[in-house]
């Protein structure tokens, strides 16, 4: 039945790029454009650096002095702490690309992986003051209850997780024996430079292809939909942040029904984003905590929205 349906959405796609094309041309333009513009000039660097810094192994070195801090307040190992600090940092999938690449080389075992795709998975700070902040919201509501917010939920979602679902994990190394090894330490810089670059661009031309697909899908939902033109805006945003956010900014709603829709769907991350993590992730982690995570991320900070927009 999986296979039958998705071969029918396929279908049903190829029609609507053949009965439309210029609709899928001008959504198939939006969404590269969102690619080549934001991710690509953003991520990559980071992808290369980092791919750079795993090879090396100067994680440790750089983090290992404070390791019994990150033990203590986080669950984390150095190598968890850095993941952290980045994911937080670069936003969507960078967090989970990163857990994923310390699972694979060995630096941390699969329940901290887990336990990090949690609450690391985020959207950026830049993301949240230039798109959600200032393009979407009008600069109606302050960056700084933004951001507060939006810490305060993964803070929720770390504490509740680390707790209740991984309470019994300690944080160590992985098995040597699942290590997946292009290079070493002991390689040339050259070849970890090459390994380093080609792998930033293998990522980065995957979540491309998430884009234009969810891009594409996106377009023929709108065309087709004939209900209330709110509730089409709220289900695109569950498809694809930045043109949902878009939708929803452009909506007939009031302003604190916009705040709070905007706010619950950027903790969220909407599918394009799960697609996109779950492209970049290794697939012997489980998926099912990130998922129960960011919906719990949502509802946290929709509540907290609704609570500060009661107080203040």
């Amino acid at each position: 039945m999986k296979r039958r349906l998705n071969i029918a959405g396929v279908i049903l796609l190829l029609l609507f790029l053949l009965s439309y094309p210029q609709e899928a041309l001008d959504a198939s333009r939006e969404g590269m454009k969102l690619w080549l513009n934001t991710l690509l000039p953003t991520l990559l660097p980071f992808l290369i650096l980092t791919g750079l810094l795993l090879h090396t192994e100067g994680i440790e070195k750089f983090l290992s002095p404070l390791s019994k801090f990150w033990k203590t307040f986080l669950g984390l190992s150095p190598a968890g702490a850095y993941v952290f600090l980045l994911g937080m940092l670069c936003g969507y999938p960078m967090g989970a690309k990163l857990a994923s690449d310390m699972f694979s080389h060995g630096k941390i075992d699969r329940r901290e992986a887990e336990y990090l795709l949690t609450f690391t998975n985020q959207a950026s700070p830049a993301f949240l003051t230039t798109y959600l902040a200032h393009v979407c919201l009008e600069q109606k509501t302050g960056i700084k209850r933004i951001f507060f917010i939006m810490f305060a939920a993964s803070a929720v979602c770390m504490v509740f997780f680390r707790f209740v679902i991984f309470r019994n994990h300690t944080a160590t190394t992985a098995d040597k024996s699942y290590l997946q090894k292009e290079t070493s330490t002991g390689s040339s810089p050259g070849t970890i430079i090459d390994v380093s670059i080609m792998n930033g661009f293998e990522t980065i031309t995957r979540l491309g292809g998430y884009i234009l697909l969810l891009s594409l899908i996106s377009a023929c939902i709108r065309h087709y939909w004939r209900w209330s033109p709110e509730i089409c805006s709220l289900f695109l945003g569950t498809m694809e942040i930045t043109t949902g956010l878009h939708q929803i900014a452009l909506a007939n709603l009031p302003y604190e029904a916009r705040y709070l829709i905007s706010m619950a769907l950027t903790a969220f991350g909407g599918f394009c984003i799960l697609a996109q993590t779950r492209s970049v992730t290794d697939k012997r982690l489980s998926f099912l905590p990130y998922i129960a995570a960011k919906f719990l991320n949502a509802i946290v900070t929709g509540f907290l929205a609704l609570l500060f927009t009661q107080i203040v």
